[in-house]
């Protein structure tokens, strides 16, 4: 069995947790600080309202049924969605960040593949 980490995300006052394998976590956390970072620079009008990674963690029990937990490729594609949509209107290089999602992507689609190809 792979072992797995765990992204705590904050949107505003909602947490989101992403099931992410181990060695991918940090990858997503890094992604995440960059894309907060950088997002004020777009002036599209449908900009992505990100949530903020707060923590990782080894081991998650959620305790309220309301709590969802997330793969780490769905999340992904959905960010790839939202990013993509994005109709950048200045010079800005939405295209680098593009780039550094879809590389944790194929990353993450590679890494489920190789593991259904185990069980």
């Amino acid at each position: 069995m792979p072992k797995m980490r765990y992204v705590i995300l904050q949107q505003h006052q909602e947490l989101q947790f992403v099931e992410m394998p181990e060695e991918y976590a940090y990858q997503l956390s890094a992604l995440n600080l960059r894309l907060n970072k950088e997002i004020d620079k777009l002036t599209a009008d449908n900009v992505p309202d990100l949530p903020l990674a707060i923590a990782e963690c080894d081991s998650l029990e959620l305790l309220r049924e309301e709590l969802l937990l997330e793969s780490g490729l769905n999340y992904i594609n959905r960010l790839e969605r939202a990013f993509a949509a994005v109709q950048e209107q200045k010079n800005y290089p939405l295209i680098s960040l593009l780039t550094e999602i879809r590389a944790l992507q194929a990353q993450l689609e590679q890494w489920y593949e190789e593991e259904e190809g185990v069980h």
